[in-house]
């Protein structure tokens, strides 16, 4: 089953100058008559690490979910995030970032792998609790700029303990957009077969002209799952290019409709979106 997530947290949280919480209401509440899978809308972390999400609550108080499958994701960096998060009903996942790089662990949630390992443990506990669902990002999955080690042996270490932790959703995450289609098809063509019982998910950056063969690759080694954000707005500070942002969700459904598969969205609910997108979003 094909499953699209949007991330207007991703887009945003980077962003210096503040979104006004009005206009993240409106946006948000625009994505959710698309017909997305999952919408990624929020954190619950530090308003010092991240100050523009630090209105997550209050935008999610207000958004319209009446009559709406769509469900909201929310990306946490500790118990204390993920218990905040837990209050809400209305969120059906909690997001983690995992990094295998000891480097961006510590700098992107002050913590060390094996600190961040015994996170999710605790997480996936507190999830398993009030029957919501876990997804770790494996994060700087296809390499890093920092001289850690990186293989592919190492990721697939990790997809092992992360299951036998329970985790039952990973999404394979090009942090810094190095990956490239042999990396992309290795991966995903080892772990899908390998570990049935595990939704697998694409969270791919990307410069402008790679898009397509990324994409490609991970849906022909069998991926189903495919994060973006529209007009490829947000990605990682530490990629190697200004270029590299998220996958464009507008390139994604271009693909996907180039192979004839099959998307349940609203396309006009979705050409409003990326209307309101270029008006929100400063240039």
């Amino acid at each position: 089953m094909l499953k699209l997530i949007e991330c207007p947290r991703d887009a945003m949280q980077g962003i210096k100058q503040f979104i006004d919480t009005d206009s993240k209401v409106r946006y948000i509440n625009q994505l959710l008559k698309v017909g997305y899978d999952t919408l990624d809308f929020g954190s619950f972390v530090s308003p010092k690490a991240i100050p523009q999400m630090r209105d997550t609550e209050e935008v999610l108080s207000r958004l319209d979910l009446k009559q709406n499958a769509t469900k909201l994701l929310a990306i946490v960096a500790n118990t204390r995030g993920a218990e905040q998060a837990l209050t809400h009903p209305e969120i059906a996942y909690l997001g983690y970032p995992f990094s295998i790089s000891e480097t961006f662990q510590l700098r992107n949630t002050n913590a060390t792998i094996s600190e961040s390992t015994e996170r999710v443990a605790e997480i996936q506990s507190l999830c398993v609790a009030k029957n919501r669902e876990l997804v770790v990002y494996i994060s700087m999955g296809f390499g890093n700029p920092y001289g850690d080690i990186w293989n592919a042996d190492i990721v697939l270490k990790w997809v092992e303990k992360l299951h036998e932790m329970g985790v039952r959703i990973l999404s394979l995450s090009d942090t810094i957009g190095v990956a490239n289609p042999q990396s992309i098809k290795y991966l995903f063509s080892n772990v899908i077969p390998a570990y049935p019982d595990i939704e697998f998910g694409a969270h791919l950056h990307t410069m402008p002209q790679t898009w397509r063969e990324k994409v490609e690759a991970a849906y022909h080694a069998g991926c189903r799952r495919f994060d973006s954000a529209i007009k490829g707005y947000g990605g990682c500070p530490m990629a190697k290019d200004d270029l590299t942002g998220n996958m464009p969700t507008e390139n994604l459904i271009q693909y996907l409709d180039e192979i004839n598969a099959d998307i349940e969205i609203n396309r006009k609910a979705f050409n409003q979106s990326m209307a309101l997108a270029l008006e929100i979003f400063p240039h």
